[in-house]
């Protein structure tokens, strides 16, 4: 399922009801738990948190153009798709959110190497997310990007 969308307001607009709750209850708490410096905005078709190119010019190194991507949250077919691009690039960030993983939620960790496949609603460790929202502020994140990410 792909949700075409020019705003944040259109795509909130767009999600389906059965998922509305769970998905603006994330992205509130990302909203309310994200370091400043980041802006939203849609990404890749999905909401995201960037890098603005006015702190950030080079952009993404795959897509200059683009800011720096960081965090995305977008309606699946089956599942809420929640992208933190610090687990990717953080070995140790990603050990960390998999072992609290397990102790704030009731189902196994469904992730790739950024994605975290949320698949029931009533199983989403919004706690859990606001605290590793909080872990990379935009320096953080340039800093682990330059190191990590980009090749």
């Amino acid at each position: 399922m792909r949700i075409e969308a020019n705003t944040v307001e259109e795509y909130l607009k767009a999600v389906p009801e059965e998922r509305k709750e769970a998905f603006n209850k994330l992205r509130q708490t990302i909203v309310d738990h994200i370091p400043d410096g980041f802006e939203e905005c849609i990404n890749y078709g999905m909401i995201g948190y960037v890098v603005p190119h006015s702190t950030y010019p080079q952009g993404y190194h795959v897509t200059p153009e683009l800011p720096l991507p960081f965090c995305n949250i977008a309606v699946q077919k089956n599942f809420i798709g929640f992208y933190h691009s610090g687990i990717y690039g953080s070995p140790e960030l990603s050990a960390w959110f998999a072992s609290e993983y397990a102790k704030a939620a009731k189902y196994k960790l469904d992730m790739g190497k950024s994605c975290v496949r949320l698949k029931r609603n009533d199983d989403i460790p919004y706690e859990l997310i606001g605290r590793l929202m909080e872990k990379i502020t935009v320096d953080d994140w340039i800093q682990i990007y330059e190191k990590n990410v980009k090749r």
